[in-house]
């Protein structure tokens, strides 16, 4: 496969920590994930559908400078800023840890936690956030595919890795029991498409999505996107 076009460097910008929370909910034997829209009147994202979070402000920032506590500190005031529910630190579980690629010249430097809802009416603040929705993970993936919403590649590898588990209950022993995954996205462009590579990947050093091994990526392909992970 061939370089579609020359990558732009943006590896001199210093990602902004941020914080992101996948609300759970258990709703007639499925589980529900709370999912925001971003006002279209945004110039990041606009228009798309997120987990609640945002940046990491000097308010969130203890003393000493912590990053995961910074991050804990912001996911908990964004999900009461941004739905009006009202989460515990102590409720947030660590699922992973994404990092914008260098070829953005917006980078964020983001703690994806998880944490079971409580069952208060969501209240959007009309502004930044204009709807809410809470779905199952199967459905916001088969409308996304349909082009009837928008979705970020993080959010869309979260709520296919979510798309296993029959409970919140599940969910959370699940997730906590396992290691911080770090992602830090390997863009490669070809005629068709492109594909993010990330860490466990065959090809991730090299940059080679030819290369034979385990399998751990995001096609970008003009039928759709694919998630695609093999350990073997």
């Amino acid at each position: 496969m061939s370089e579609a076009s020359t990558k732009t460097d943006y590896s001199d910008v210093v990602p902004h920590p941020s914080a992101t929370v996948i609300l759970l909910r258990d709703r007639a034997s499925v589980v529900e994930v709370l999912l925001l829209r971003r006002s279209e009147k945004i110039s990041t994202h606009g228009g798309y559908w997120v987990f609640p979070g945002g940046r990491v402000d000097d308010e969130d920032r203890g003393d000493p400078p912590d990053a995961y506590a910074s991050a804990r500190n912001a996911a908990v005031r964004e999900v009461a800023e941004e739905s009006g529910l009202e989460i515990a630190r102590e409720a947030l579980v660590p699922v992973s840890r994404w990092v914008t690629p260098p070829v953005m010249p917006k980078r964020f430097d983001t703690w994806f936690f998880i944490a079971g809802a409580s069952d208060a009416s969501v209240e959007v603040d009309g502004g930044e956030i204009d709807l809410h929705r809470w779905i199952t993970p199967g459905r916001a993936l088969s409308e996304f595919q349909a082009k009837e919403l928008q979705l970020t590649p993080p959010t869309f590898v979260t709520l296919t890795m979510l798309e296993q588990f029959g409970s919140v209950d599940t969910a959370l022993t699940t997730i906590g029991a396992r290691d911080l995954e770090e992602f830090l996205p390997r863009i490669e462009r070809f005629e068709g498409g492109a594909c993010a590579l990330y860490h466990g990947d065959a090809g991730y050093e090299a940059g080679d999505v030819e290369a034979s091994g385990a399998r751990h990526r995001l096609w970008f392909l003009e039928d759709g996107w694919r998630y695609e992970r093999d350990e073997s």
